[in-house]
């Protein structure tokens, strides 16, 4: 069957067409992607504002008729922590009901780790042994450890690239004591929470997903995204940590013309290098291998895990 999964997060509205059924790896069909930057849309009170609402309306929309044209028979939609932090997310959500159609669920911080999990530990493979699962989006960071499909621990922490570029990073370049105040918030916050996972013993593979991620992983020298998904890509703190002095001197335009960095991207990268070295720094962590498939991926597999198998004859 031919599936679509819409993601509304909080830099683009994706739609990800898939030919797949249960027990096969799903094969990508078609991508439709606007770079809305819904995190961008809010008020000071954190509202959604209406020409906000009003172009996410649009830009739904327009992936429901993609859809239909690529003949889907069916779209998974959610959202993710724009939507879900907004304080009128009832009202956004209503207002695409009514002029779409498309119910849009909101998936948890819990919901996102644990979905991305699973499309990791399918693309590994059980032999990939005990996991750890690092995922910056636009609004949050998601970290996973586990040995099954369904980790053992699971955590969001507000720590988006979007969110904290925003919210601590105003100039270009930024100031250098926004960027130590940014470091110092980004360590706390996931000091927090290495205790609840080192409890559960080192992890066999380290693994991070994410356009951020992607981007950071081939500044560092990491194979380019032409040469094919199933060429390895790692990325190692040494390099990180030799990379953000550099990102934190340059303009969003420098930035923008690094390679594999888009133009969309290129003023959070500073941000989630913050995240990604915090990250790697505090689990211990020298390497990681980039995984293909996230949370979109996750959320398919989950549909197909769901749907009855035809029996044999």
């Amino acid at each position: 069957m031919r599936l679509g999964v819409l993601d509304v997060g909080s830099n683009t509205v994706h739609l990800l067409v898939v030919d797949a059924h249960p027990g096969a790896r799903p094969q990508p069909a078609h991508s439709h992607k606007v770079e809305l930057r819904l995190a961008q849309l809010l008020d000071e009170d954190g509202c959604v504002t209406a020409q906000g609402i009003e172009h996410l309306v649009a830009v739904i929309a327009d992936a429901v008729q993609a859809a239909e044209d690529k003949g889907c028979e069916d779209v998974l939609p959610f959202a993710t922590s724009a939507v879900r932090e907004a304080t009128n997310a009832d009202e956004v959500l209503a207002r695409v009901k009514a002029e779409t159609g498309v119910e849009l669920p909101i998936l948890s911080g819990d919901d996102e780790a644990r979905l991305t999990f699973l499309a990791v530990r399918r693309w590994f493979g059980w032999s990939a042994g005990k996991l750890l699962v690092l995922d910056i989006g636009g609004g949050s960071l998601e970290i996973a450890y586990g040995i099954d499909e369904d980790p053992d621990a699971a955590v969001s922490l507000p720590l988006g690239a979007g969110r904290l570029t925003s919210t601590w990073l105003p100039g270009d370049p930024p100031d250098p004591a926004d960027i130590r105040a940014l470091r110092r918030h980004v360590r706390a916050q996931i000091a927090r929470t290495v205790r609840d996972f080192s409890r559960f013993g080192v992890p066999d593979h380290v693994v991070a997903t994410s356009k951020t991620f992607k981007q950071l992983a081939r500044i560092a020298g990491a194979a380019r995204s032409t040469e094919g998904l199933y060429v390895q890509r790692d990325l190692t703190r040494k390099a990180l940590e030799e990379w953000v002095p550099k990102l934190a001197e340059m303009t969003v335009a420098q930035r923008s013309a690094l390679p594999g960095v888009s133009e969309g991207r290129a003023a959070q990268l500073l941000a989630g290098a913050l995240v990604a070295e915090g990250a790697m720094d505090l689990f211990g962590v020298d390497s990681l291998e980039i995984c293909p498939w996230a949370l979109r991926e996750g959320v398919i597999l989950r549909r197909l895990d769901h749907l009855p198998t035809t029996p044999t004859a």
